[in-house]
């Protein structure tokens, strides 16, 4: 791989190392697998890399899957990646045992600013610590922010308790 590709390949880890503060830390330091069935790469500092169909990327515990992956370089850094697909979906354990689950018809990841937009029915669930659901949802890694909504859509939010108690056990036909 060269180093403009291997740069293109990180930029995509990025991207999905994107969706949570929380991701697998030790992920980002795994050997990336990325399969698609065609891809389309200029190997200059500012050229474009396209993966398209079936595009599939393993990290660590990190999975993602698009039909399209176009990513873009400037000056011979990263600018952005676009994923899309029917939906994308990424799929990450969490350094708390948890695992993250993201859906969108699109994710846009912005390196210079250090956002994630994700758009067209977009879901992040984090078991144990809620999900939030909208036709837009945007999270600036440099802050935690988290915004949702756009278009016109609610968006829609679930907080889990931090402390849940546990289920009673009612097979006994005791309360």
């Amino acid at each position: 791989m060269t180093r403009h590709a291997a740069k293109l390949v990180l930029a995509i880890a990025a991207l999905a190392c994107a969706g949570t503060a929380l991701a697998k830390s030790s992920d980002r330091n795994q050997t990336m697998k990325v399969d698609a069935d065609r891809s389309d790469c200029t190997v200059t500092d500012s050229g474009p890399c396209v993966l398209t169909g079936n595009v599939h990327i393993v990290q660590g515990s990190l999975v993602i899957e698009a039909a399209r992956a176009d990513i873009r370089q400037g000056d011979g850094d990263i600018q952005s990646a676009k994923l899309t697909g029917s939906p994308v979906r990424l799929k990450q354990d969490m350094d708390n045992g948890g695992t993250m689950n993201a859906t969108a018809a699109q994710v846009d990841y912005d390196l210079q600013q250090d956002t994630v937009v994700f758009t067209g029915k977009a879901v992040v669930q984090q078991p144990g610590q809620g999900s939030i659901s909208g036709e837009r949802i945007v999270y600036n890694m440099r802050t935690g922010q988290v915004q949702g909504g756009g278009n016109g859509g609610r968006v829609s939010l679930q907080f889990e308790p931090r402390n849940k108690a546990p289920a009673s056990d009612k097979k006994d036909g005791k309360n």
